[in-house]
């Protein structure tokens, strides 16, 4: 299972990453929902080099030529609520490619444990597809592995997946490198932290992102 790292070269990736990291400018929510859409812009770009194409022949005013298009049928998956602009930066490239979405959700504890229910599933066929599995913050992993087999269960196995982060734990990596499959899951991060806190939260990572796009939940 492939791992990319976007973050280790210098692009302009590293200036959205800064500024969904930096509490004075994430603040913003505007500002902060369009920088994880056009950090989906990038991720997506990046990952159109690893597809399938065609040759297609295209007419134009003074003769024809040949241009290589992407062949594979691309779903675009992600998990509801902080997903949302972050799926949509894929969705600016992969524009003709069909949607998911799963609806999963922290249920803590007294003891401050928490276990992750997914409660919804908006799916159509996977079968034969390249399904992209996008979601901000790869924690611990499980909510996404959660994810994806709700979604196989629900639209069956895709042909390959590329799972997607803006902000990525090691302990999230190595948790999807167990439980999915190996030889057709590919991982992108944009950026790659170290430590989870005790209650599961990435650190340095950005803090919650849906509260940060949306405003804070009960």
């Amino acid at each position: 299972m492939t791992l990319h790292t976007l973050n280790q070269q210098n692009t302009i990736l590293n200036k959205f990453i800064a500024q969904i990291r930096d509490k004075q400018i994430q603040s913003d929510s505007m500002r902060f929902r369009r920088n994880l859409e056009r950090i989906g812009e990038i991720t997506a770009y990046e990952i159109s080099k690893t597809l399938n194409y065609r040759t297609r022949i295209v007419r134009t005013p003074l003769g024809e030529a040949a241009v290589e298009e992407i062949d594979d049928k691309i779903v675009v998956a992600t998990i509801l609520r902080a997903g949302l602009p972050y799926h949509q930066g894929f969705l600016n490239y992969f524009d003709d490619a069909e949607n998911a979405f799963v609806s999963a959700y922290r249920k803590s504890k007294k003891d401050g444990s928490f276990t992750v229910k997914v409660e919804y599933i908006s799916c159509g066929s996977l079968e034969g597809k390249t399904l992209l599995l996008v979601d901000p913050m790869l924690a611990t992993g499980s909510s996404l592995v959660l994810a994806y087999n709700a979604l196989c269960e629900r639209g069956g196995m895709p042909l390959h997946t590329h799972v997607a982060a803006v902000i990525a734990s090691e302990q999230g990596i190595d948790y999807v490198r167990k439980n999915m499959p190996h030889q057709t899951t590919t991982i992108w991060a944009a950026a790659v932290d170290e430590e989870l806190t005790s209650r599961s939260y990435i650190v340095p990572g950005i803090g919650d992102a849906g509260d940060l796009a949306y405003g804070k939940k009960l």
